[in-house]
Parts: structure tokens; sequence; C-alpha cells
């Protein structure tokens, strides 16, 4: 199997390439270093399991790098939910354009398959909790879900105009080692510098579901091993949530920082198109006989560990 990976130096897109080489697959990586890194796949460079083609999808040069691949997996993106609304341009840019370029080289090239990495944000405040796939309507309310969401068009578009196929996950927080942002990064890096107190956005109430990013990984895997449609759209994540208030008392614990003080931004909203509240129904990956193998809380605890030893 020869598999692309765009965004294969970032956080998800490292793991995948960890599981694809293990596997024994012929894997191209396309990635910028604008915000992955090279480090995270150095080993499979160094040894030659891996092709790296450092590049900008929006540029041109990268293209012919995936001729001949039998799946592409589309992880390159601007990731960042809170930047999106202060400055749309990059997103737009970086998910809806690249995307597309993607897309255009896939159809040059005739590659037959498409993996891309979508958000829970498509959904917006979504009434129905834990939410199916089959929601609508589908309103994003932030930048970055409704980047998400476009993208999601365009590939189910280029499916049935050109006889490709793909996978679409809609991913509750993913958390792990290597992850650059999110709610645990920030709170690390407040803590680092000021042991004292922790900053947290918003009530401390707003509850998520979140998930390990090795399950993640297997998850996506799984599916695309199991399910054979033209589009084929699943929801990736725990079975349960947990508060933005426990996951500061673990950090906390995890840092041996039994004395800090909380204080809350206030509101139930930790920033602009943050959703107070999420859960994916995973009912449908469970059909595939596919189910998480930890919760919430749990993966919380082991992704913070894993970036603390990380840093």
């Amino acid at each position: 199997m020869f598999d692309v990976v765009t965004g294969g130096a970032g956080f998800i897109g490292s793991h995948l390439v960890d599981t694809l080489v293990a596997q024994g697959n012929e894997v191209v990586v396309i990635d910028s270093l604008c915000a992955g890194h090279r480090d995270t796949i150095a080993r499979h460079i160094d040894s030659c399991d891996i092709r790296f083609v450092q590049a900008d999808l929006l540029s041109d040069g990268w293209q012919e790098a995936i001729n001949g691949a039998d799946r592409l997996f589309h992880l390159a993106a601007d990731p960042d939910v809170r930047q999106s609304a202060v400055n749309p341009d990059p997103t737009m840019q970086n998910n809806i354009m690249a995307t597309y370029r993607v897309l255009e080289a896939m159809r040059h090239w005739n590659i037959p398959e498409m993996v891309f990495t979508s958000t829970s944000t498509v959904y917006g405040d979504a009434s129905v909790i834990p939410t199916p796939e089959s929601y609508t309507p589908l309103e994003p309310i932030s930048v970055y879900g409704a980047s998400k969401l476009a993208c999601e068009a365009l590939i189910s578009a280029y499916c049935h105009s050109f006889g490709m196929s793909a996978w679409t996950f809609r991913f509750a927080n993913i958390i792990g080692s290597r992850s650059g942002h999110g709610v645990i990064t920030d709170f690390i890096h407040k803590l680092e510098k000021n042991p004292a107190e922790l900053e947290i956005l918003g009530d401390g109430k707003q509850i998520k579901s979140y998930l390990e990013v090795h399950e993640c990984v297997a998850a996506m895997l799984f599916a695309v091993g199991h399910a054979r449609g033209r589009v084929n759209t699943f929801n990736i994540g725990s079975e349960d949530w947990i508060d933005v208030k426990s996951i500061a008392e673990i950090v906390t614990e995890e840092m041996h920082l039994p004395d800090t003080k909380f204080r809350f931004t206030g509101g139930e909203r930790g920033w602009v198109g943050d959703v107070p509240k999420m859960q994916l129904a995973i009912d449908k990956i469970k059909a595939l006989r596919w189910k998480p193998q930890v919760g919430s809380r749990e993966s919380v605890r082991i992704a913070v560990r894993a970036m603390l030893d990380d840093a």
C-alpha cells in the first residue's frame, strides 16, 4: 500500500505515520513544518522508511509526489479554533483552498481514495447530544468549523464527480503526546509560568468528549478497512465527557501542584466559537465493531503524562 499523509509531521499525522510505517506501507509525508515538527518523524526519515516532502500545499512542486498513491490522508490544516475568530484568512487558505488543491492533484494523478480529518465543530451548538452524523442543520459557530464543513462538501462533490472514495472523520477533542494546542497545552504552559494560579477560560463547566490520539488513529484505520461507500462519514470520540475544571484538577495533580488556585474568566464559553457542551454519538463506527478502550477522564490523564514527558 502506498499512502500519502499531508500534515504528517503534525500531532495526529505523526502518530498516523508511525502506524502506517509499522504496517509496512510505503509512505510519503507532505508538510510545510509551519505547525508540524520534523522531529516527530525524523527517525522514519533517517531510516528511509518514508519520503519527506517539505512543501506548502498552497504552493506548487509537491503534486508529483503523490503520483501512484493508493490513498491520501489529508490531515494538513490550521487547527486553531480560537485564532480563526481573530484572523480568519489563514484558516480559509490552509483549510479550504489547501483541500481544493489536494483534490485537484488527486484528480490529475487519479488517486482513488482520500481520508479527511474533520471536526465536531461542524455541528455548532447541537441540540441533540450525543450528536449523530445525521444531525441537522449543520450550523458551525466558528470560522474553523465552517472551513471544515466546506472541505467536507468539496470532498463529497469530487467523489461523486470524479469517481473517488472518501472517509471523513469528525473528531471530538483528540489529545496526547506531540499536541501543540488545546486546553491541556494551555494549562501546562500557564502553570509553568505561574504555578500559584491557573486562569481557566469561561466558568470551567464546559463539558466535552476527549479521546487519546492512539485510539483515534486506530479508529480511523479500522473504519477505512471496514466501510466501503462513496463518501463515508464517521464521528470519532469517547462515550463520555469531562468538564474543564476537572481537566485542570488532573493537570495540577500530575504536575504535583496541590496548592494552585483556579481563577475563572466567567461565562459559559471560553472564547468566541467555543461550544459549551459536546459529545459525539459513535454508534455508527461501533456498528463496524470498533469502540474506544478508554474514556475522557483516562484519556486526559494519559495525555497529560505524555505531554509532560514531551516537555
